[in-house]
């Protein structure tokens, strides 16, 4: 409780806003937008939503596979895969040197792990990106590890879901980053012909080739609440159209007024609703 007080009292000498901070698991205190502060213990208690003002803070692949899979136990697909340098890149540094980097900092080998569980007993594949390496970025490496996960889900019958959090296509490989967009998005095509259900889940941020192609093909596409969802920025469209745009575009609030979701759930109630919603085309 003194802790707490003191942490109240100095508030405003916390100078990193959340919106720097790359993954909620970092540190022992956070803060959110709205000014209430939460301990990371309780956080993690929480589905790292503050139980105070129901902010949800990004967290990745780790921290969803914790929450969703039964007893955190999950068999990992294509977990060594990672990412070449076919176009040799350079901008301030070569890519090879930046791919280096992320998985040194991030301990991933790239932007997204899939993984076969079960949710409350029913068998499920999960796919879940990671925004803290290059930025959520889809290069082939993402494009192949849904596409295997895929064709798993094809060969046992399982349901899939996918979990979106991204910076858009990685820039550093061109084309053969483009081609996921095509590649990913026929492969979904297969699951419906089979009548294999896949979920959509969008989080914040959730932009650019992932937006306008996976991420929006789900049968059900929910989003969390107040996730940043689009394929430019808002800035961006703003600057192209030349005028103001409405109050919380791109918003997942504002998508699904406009019918672009079926719904927005809460990542406390996430693994319940998609076990319902499983069971529902199950019967």
């Amino acid at each position: 409780l003194v802790l707490m007080n003191w942490f109240k009292r100095n508030i405003k000498n916390i100078k990193t806003p959340t919106s720097q901070k790359k993954e909620a698991p970092d540190g022992m205190w956070h803060k959110t937008p709205n000014g209430a502060i939460v301990h990371i213990r309780e956080l993690k208690n929480n589905s790292y939503v503050s139980p105070e003002d129901d902010f949800h803070f990004r967290i990745g692949s780790n921290e969803y596979f914790e929450i969703l899979f039964d007893n955190n136990f999950y068999k990992e697909l294509d977990e060594n895969l990672s990412s070449s340098d076919p176009l040799n890149f350079k901008d301030r540094k070569s890519y090879k040197n930046r791919l280096s980097a992320s998985k040194k900092t991030t301990g991933l080998k790239d932007a997204i792990r899939t993984g076969v569980g079960k949710i409350n007993g029913l068998s499920i594949v999960i796919c879940c990106m990671d925004f803290g390496f290059i930025g959520g970025s889809m290069g082939s490496v993402v494009g192949e590890k849904i596409s295997r996960a895929i064709d798993y889900s094809l060969k046992k019958k399982f349901p899939i879901l996918i979990i979106s959090k991204s910076g858009g296509a990685r820039m550093m490989e061109s084309t053969y980053s483009l081609m996921q967009m095509a590649k990913t998005s026929a492969k979904i095509s297969l699951l419906s012909n089979e009548k294999i259900p896949y979920i959509s889940l969008m989080t914040d941020p959730t932009t650019g080739g992932v937006s306008a192609s996976f991420a929006m093909l789900g049968d059900f596409n929910i989003a969390e609440p107040n996730s940043l969802i689009g394929f430019a920025g808002p800035r961006v469209i703003k600057e192209t159209i030349g005028s103001n745009l409405p109050k919380g575009f791109q918003k997942s609030e504002f998508l699904l007024e406009n019918g672009f979701l079926d719904f927005i759930v809460d990542r406390r109630n996430l693994k319940n609703k998609i076990y319902k919603l499983l069971s529902l085309l199950k019967d």
